[in-house]
């Protein structure tokens, strides 16, 4: 009996812990909710960012489903309005050492903090020669129902909605995040950075080999994600992107980006992978890069013009946020629906 409650008891303390709040501080980087070999299997940082131990392991990568599958559970797109030749071919990826990974995207009060002790100004922000588009970000003008920039009303603390510190940060550039991420590791003398693209496929599938980590429906997406809903496109029925036909026609209960942690974990804890805001990772672009990849810890191209962004937004159609699913910026573009969650390195 005594084994039993042992047992029964530490299933609940799992439980708690898997539905815990992201932006809690109540812990610190000397605070382990679980040690194994040496490593806490969770930590608190001291900018209150939460990050889950992700075991080195593999997976296969990339899409196995055929386009005409595909075609077959989203009729509403035509055979030339679904690119995803960079997602194949499938291939299987061995991340061979564990990491650390944000189990939610950088919020706007943990960025915040960043901001407030270097004066930082984000390429919103500021003017650059290098940067011919100009000042200002992007912002979702509620009246027109669509996403417009760059223009000066918008950056990071005004992105055409409201916001709160437990919303993730918007509008920040891929270049912001690396400033972000070498200030808190000099300030914490440890190592924080993007993910690659393969360690976030691999964190966020967390052993799914379905579309999303809910399975293969689209529907299901609306009990883990925020994406374009029905509540969305009944708000905003002239955003073209996320018209009523493509839109799910479930509910999540969400219009704009929600705060962290406000849908259930996958398997390693980490909340929003689906929807919410797209998460820039540490690699370039190459549309033919699974035809070369290495199969160890691939480090993405050595050089490209624009950055891989994952996981899709508050206003991304279900086809757009599949795990397989890529997608890519400029390193300075900076929009409404753009964040990040940081990597801390294990060893």
């Amino acid at each position: 009996m005594r084994s039993i409650l042992i047992n029964f008891v530490f299933g609940l303390m799992m439980i708690a812990w898997m539905r815990s709040d992201c932006f809690s501080q109540q812990l610190n980087s000397s605070s382990p909710v679980i040690v194994s070999k040496d490593r806490a299997q969770e930590i608190t940082n001291s900018i209150g960012i939460k990050l889950v131990l992700i075991p080195a392991g593999e997976f296969m990568m990339g899409n196995g489903e055929a386009v005409e599958d595909l075609l077959k559970a989203f009729p509403q797109y035509s055979s030339n309005g679904i690119d995803i030749q960079d997602e194949y071919p499938p291939h299987r990826v061995r991340i061979t050492k564990p990491f650390y990974f944000g189990t939610c995207e950088v919020t706007n009060g943990q960025f915040r903090k960043f901001v407030e002790a270097t004066g930082y100004k984000t390429q919103a922000e500021r003017k650059e020669d290098d940067d011919p588009r100009g000042l200002g970000g992007w912002g979702f003008n509620q009246t027109a129902q669509r996403i417009e920039g760059r223009s000066t009303q918008y950056n990071w603390q005004k992105p055409g909605f409201p916001i709160t510190d437990e919303m993730p940060v918007v509008n920040v550039t891929w270049n912001d995040v690396v400033e972000f991420c070498q200030w808190l590791s000099t300030k914490e003398g440890k190592t924080y950075r993007l993910p690659t693209e393969a360690e976030w496929e691999f964190a966020a599938r967390a052993g799914a080999t379905t579309r999303y980590v809910s399975g293969d429906d689209p529907e299901s997406l609306a009990k883990i994600a925020n994406t374009a809903d029905a509540d969305f496109s009944t708000r905003f029925p002239k955003y073209s992107l996320a018209s009523t036909d493509r839109s799910l026609s479930s509910h999540d209960g969400q219009i704009f980006p929600s705060r962290v942690g406000n849908f259930p974990p996958n398997k390693f804890g980490l909340h929003e992978v689906h929807g919410n805001v797209w998460e820039w990772t540490s690699d370039w672009y190459a549309e033919d890069y699974y035809t070369k990849t290495p199969a160890n810890d691939p480090p993405g191209p050595i050089s490209g013009q624009v950055k891989v962004r994952r996981g899709g937004a508050w206003h991304t159609v279900a086809i757009w946020a599949r795990l397989s699913f890529r997608n890519y910026n400029t390193y300075q573009s900076r929009y409404p629906n753009l964040g990040f969650r940081p990597v801390l390195n294990a060893d």
